[in-house]
């Protein structure tokens, strides 16, 4: 995420969710808890010696210019990113307001990013701690504990009884003899009508 440069004019300035809402391994940080080197509201007590994880991180609505006003981390209580592996849209929900990702004008706006990602295999992930939530088009699906960086996949098929979205997890595990495998699991959802 470091080629991803802020906009002039959005600072973090009071701002600290990503400070609580970020597993932070390089310094044993869990997340859905306020880092021990931040003072909440006022910024990080180690700034200019930052684990590499924050030293790179801007979330979305500091580096894209057409996010709403509303969607300042401290504001709407929960971070927007594009994950640099999966390239899916990534919201990670203040475990304190977990419902704040179905809030309007948000629930809106995740809706119309899967309708517009979708079809180029970018999916919307909403993560309250490790539990996360499909946002499709039509409808929210429960995906469960996951890492941020496992693998979706949606293919819409149709059929007799109507389309079906097909949503597949899988984590590629190595194992002890070097070999690669898949781990998946996979569901599948009626598409619904637009809401």
């Amino acid at each position: 995420m470091s080629e991803l440069r802020p906009v002039p004019g959005r600072e973090c300035g009071s701002c600290t969710l990503c400070c609580k809402v970020y597993n932070i391994p390089e310094i044993q940080k869990a997340a859905g808890k306020w880092c021990g080197q931040c003072k909440p509201g006022r910024g990080c007590k180690i700034h200019d010696n930052l684990p590499d994880q924050c030293a790179e991180f801007n979330c979305l609505w500091r580096t894209d210019a057409a996010m709403p006003a509303q969607w300042k981390p401290d504001q709407a209580k929960m971070v927007a990113i594009i994950h640099p592996m999966t390239r899916n849209i990534q919201i990670q929900v203040d475990p304190g307001l977990p419902s704040a990702w179905s809030r309007q004008p948000y629930h809106d706006h995740l809706r119309q990013w899967a309708t517009k990602n979708m079809p180029k295999g970018m999916y919307v992930v909403v993560f309250v701690n490790e539990l996360a939530t499909l946002v499709l088009p039509d409808q929210d699906v429960q995906l469960g504990p996951m890492t941020p960086d496992q693998v979706i996949t949606v293919r819409r098929e149709s059929g007799s009884s109507g389309a079906v979205y097909e949503i597949k997890v899988s984590t590629t595990r190595t194992l002890p003899d070097g070999q690669t495998v898949e781990v998946a699991s996979t569901s599948r959802h009626p598409v619904r009508s637009a809401a």
